[in-house]
């Protein structure tokens, strides 16, 4: 008798709940043992679901048999257009609410807008035009999605702006590992544009690339190579890279090997290969030049000539090429012998002989003789000024079409 009591009580409890709720009126609850059974139609298919989670709900309820199904008669479906119609007039008694919203989202990013336009007050901030428009752009973003923030809060619609930042983010994620490498390329710009680490016209090696710099973009540092080709090499690269500048300092030291017999006396040779050098007018005396022994092979002593230029007047491949020969010809003036390569012959026993036996071996040939020209008899006929050829070539290409305006490299920060 307790049962059936209970039961009654359940289904009372139910259908009282169902009552209150105008979508789930017509829902009819039967309860035998603690089964419910709910029978009926509804105008919504989320109504089902939701008597179904009512009804598990009470206490008591073991299970319930769900066998409420969906009305589609045309009487329900007219009340459905009228719920949606209910919600039309809402909407239109928020228009003045979302039009104040709009207006307030409006002002607050035109204020950002008018703010990133004052380019002159961001470039005394910024080291260049591009960090400056940096600047501009992110205070025209971040007033922008203030105001987008401001107005859905006036609307009471800040569930949705929750979901469209969870979904924003989301989204960033996904197309922050897609565009890994032109995030790091724009990224490394910026560094390099405030690290400043080579000026426009430099002779620079970056990454075994050598050239002179043209210019540095917002993508890409261009070099023109020393054969007058455009080289394009990606910041991202040009930042992680070792670069090799030899504009910065216009002291450049030279170097070249030159062997003597090892009979003769390598201090001679250094003092005379070291006197040569300071004759030549094109190295400098500070730092001076010097010689030091390499090595000491079977036949030969390999002796280091170095001397110091000065860049802006002197070619490097220039003043080289005049060192070598002078050096060259000052040990062979003094009598020392540049050896020649030298060959073992190995005879086998019982290997027949030429015709004429060994009196038919060739005679040696014998050893030029020295030169008689020194350092002080080169001719001055070949200059080793510098050749400009590709700096101005930069320059020009920087003078063209405002290009120069793009730089940036500017020449008011210190180079790194």
């Amino acid at each position: 008798m307790s049962e059936a009591g209970a039961d009654e009580r359940i289904a009372r409890r139910i259908e009282g709940i169902f009552a209150a709720v105008p979508a789930l009126r017509g829902v009819r609850v039967v309860a035998n043992q603690g089964v419910v059974t709910l029978e009926g139609k509804v105008a919504a298919p989320e109504d089902i679901a939701r008597a179904e989670e009512i009804a598990s709900r009470i206490q008591g309820v073991v299970t319930v048999e769900n066998n409420v199904v969906r009305d589609l008669s045309v009487q329900e479906s007219v009340q459905s257009i009228g719920a949606l119609s209910g919600k039309a007039t809402g909407l239109i008694r928020m228009l003045p609410l979302i039009g104040v919203a709009l207006a307030v989202a409006f002002g607050i990013a035109l204020i950002g807008y008018l703010l990133a336009s004052l380019t002159w007050l961001w470039r005394r901030f910024a080291p260049n035009s591009f960090l400056a428009e940096l600047i501009a752009s992110a205070i025209r973003f971040v007033f922008v999605i203030g105001g987008i923030v401001i107005g859905l809060q006036i609307v009471g619609a800040g569930a949705l702006l929750g979901a469209v930042l969870g979904g924003a983010g989301i989204i960033g994620i996904a197309l922050g590992f897609a565009m890994r490498d032109t995030i790091e390329n724009y990224v490394a710009s910026i560094l390099l544009s405030i690290r400043q680490p080579f000026r426009a016209n430099d002779l620079v090696v970056i990454d075994q690339y050598e050239g002179r710099v043209i210019r540095l973009t917002s993508r890409a540092t261009i070099l023109m190579t020393l054969d007058g080709n455009h080289l394009r090499i990606p910041n991202s690269t040009v930042f992680k890279a070792v670069i090799l500048n030899y504009t910065r300092n216009p002291q450049r030291r030279f170097d070249f090997e030159l062997g003597i017999d090892a009979d003769s006396d390598p201090t001679l040779a250094r003092h005379i290969g070291v006197a040569t050098l300071q004759q030549l007018d094109f190295v400098l005396d500070a730092p001076a030049p010097s010689a030091r022994v390499e090595q000491v092979g079977d036949s030969n002593i390999v002796i280091r000539f170095l001397g110091w230029i000065d860049q802006e007047r002197t070619d490097w491949y220039k003043a080289r090429s005049r060192a070598i020969p002078a050096v060259k010809s000052a040990l062979e003036t003094a009598g020392f012998a540049l050896p020649e390569p030298i060959y073992r012959l190995r005879f086998d026993q019982g290997a027949p002989f030429a015709a004429g036996g060994a009196s038919a071996a060739p005679a040696a040939r014998p050893r030029p003789e020295p030169a008689t020209t020194g350092a002080d008899q080169i001719a001055d006929t070949e200059h080793v000024a510098p050749e400009n050829e590709i700096a101005e070539m930069v320059d020009k290409e920087r003078a063209q079409d405002g290009s120069a305006g793009e730089d940036l490299l500017s020449s008011r920060r210190p180079v790194e």
